[in-house]
Formats: C-alpha cells, structure tokens, sequence
C-alpha cells in the first residue's frame, strides 16, 4: 500500500497530528508488531493533543494576558504576603469560573496581584476556557474607540462570551459618567453568565465612592460582590528596589 497519497488526503482533511503520527509509527521499526487496534489508537491520541494545543495556543493569543509568562507552577507561596496556599490551589481548577463566579485580588502595588490573576487566566485557557485580559484604562479608552466608530454592539456580544474577563488596576482614577454606564453594562451582560477577576490596591469600602453616583455603585457592586471570592495580599513589594551606592 502506497502511503504517500494517503498522508496527502489526511493533510487535506486536515488531520495533521494523524498525520505526524503515522510518520512517528513509520520511522519506528517496532510499531510493525503492534494491532490495528493499537496504531489506530495511537493516530486519535495524536491528532487530540494537536488539536488541545492549537485550541491552548489560541486562546492564550486571544486573552492577552500582561504576563504572557505567568503560570500557576512558578506561584511563590514562601513570599509573606499572606496567600492562601490551599485557597489559591482551589482556584487553580477553574472550578469558580465554570460555576460563573468572580475572583477579587487587594492589595498594595508590587505584591503580584498581576501575575497571579495572569496565572489564573493562563490556567483557565488551558483547560480551554476563554479568557480577555484589560488594564481598566484600556478598556475606557476602547469604549472612547468603539463608540466613535459604531462598532459597540458587536464588542459587547464578543465580550459577553468570554468565559473569564479580567480587569487589572480597578480603582486609579474615578470613573466618569459615560463610564459608569458601560461598565455596568459589561457587568450587566456576565451577571451570574460569565466571571470576572479585578485586581486593586483600592479597599472595598471605597469602591462606592470610586464609581460614584450612588444607584449605578450601587447596581455594580452587586453584579461584582455577589458569589466572589475576595483575597487580601499584604506586605512589601515583591518588584527588585533600585539602590544606589
């Protein structure tokens, strides 16, 4: 049997780890005295964690996580910065974010809050969940973006079916109107739906005053509070201080 223009048809189906899996068994004298059964299955477990890795190297593009490097096996739990060891391995399963629950990380600057939502997001897409990383500035100056270019209903629905949507620097600058609305309509759409991670140095008793305008703090809030998880850092910062000699 001519093996050639079988490969070609499995590139054309686009089977290309069957493909590299016949090739594997091809160059391996030994996989002549396996079963059918046996090669067959060795072609479906290639072609799977093909397909799992291509699916993992896509959502990780499409999430644009901060640390692209974050990874929940470099977490520093000897660090005294007061983090959960076993409350952070719990999260570790993304379990929190299939039950569409949100995840908040307070603390002062430099003590990692970044890297460990980055983590968790980069954890989450590989267990092929979707994932959108915003600094808060940003996404403001996207909705400036959209808004001016028509394009906010179609931004909106693609937001809406991100299985984890992270916010990074909640709380520098207080939001103003235009804002408020549409933050509250990204909560709005992800209530109960979809999760959300915020990373703050901003206590939770100022966050009223933070979104200002009582009724909307108050509507935000709640799609926010509401089945969170809520973990408190403190200590110095973790970020190598220059020093001069």
């Amino acid at each position: 049997m001519l093996i050639q223009p079988t490969i070609q048809k499995l590139k054309t189906l686009k089977l290309h780890g069957a493909v590299k899996a016949v090739q594997i068994l091809m160059d391996n004298p030994e996989s002549a005295s396996l079963s059918f059964e046996e090669k067959l299955g060795i072609l479906v477990d290639q072609e799977t964690i093909y397909r799992d890795n291509n699916r993992q190297k896509r959502l990780l593009k499409a999430a644009r996580l901060r640390s692209t490097q974050a990874c929940v096996e470099d977490i520093d739990y000897q660090y005294p910065r007061e983090l959960d060891k076993n409350l952070f391995l719990t999260l570790t399963l993304c379990d929190w974010i299939r039950r569409q629950q949100n995840l908040i990380f307070i603390g002062p600057t430099g003590i990692g809050k970044s890297y460990l939502a980055c983590a968790l997001g980069h954890q989450a897409c590989r267990q092929g969940l979707s994932v959108r990383y915003f600094r808060v500035s940003r996404l403001f100056e996207t909705f400036k973006t959209i808004h001016g270019e028509g394009r906010y209903p179609r931004f909106m629905h693609e937001l809406s079916k991100v299985d984890l949507l992270i916010l990074d620097d909640w709380g520098l600058e207080q939001l103003n109107k235009q804002e408020r609305h549409d933050l509250l309509e990204v909560l709005e759409d992800r209530h109960m739906l979809r999760s959300v991670a915020i990373t703050t140095q901003l206590p939770l008793h100022l966050w009223h005053e933070y979104i200002g305008e009582a009724t909307i703090a108050d509507a935000i809030l709640d799609r926010l509070l509401t089945n969170s998880h809520k973990i408190e850092l403190r200590g110095d910062s973790m970020r190598p201080k220059n020093t001069k000699t």
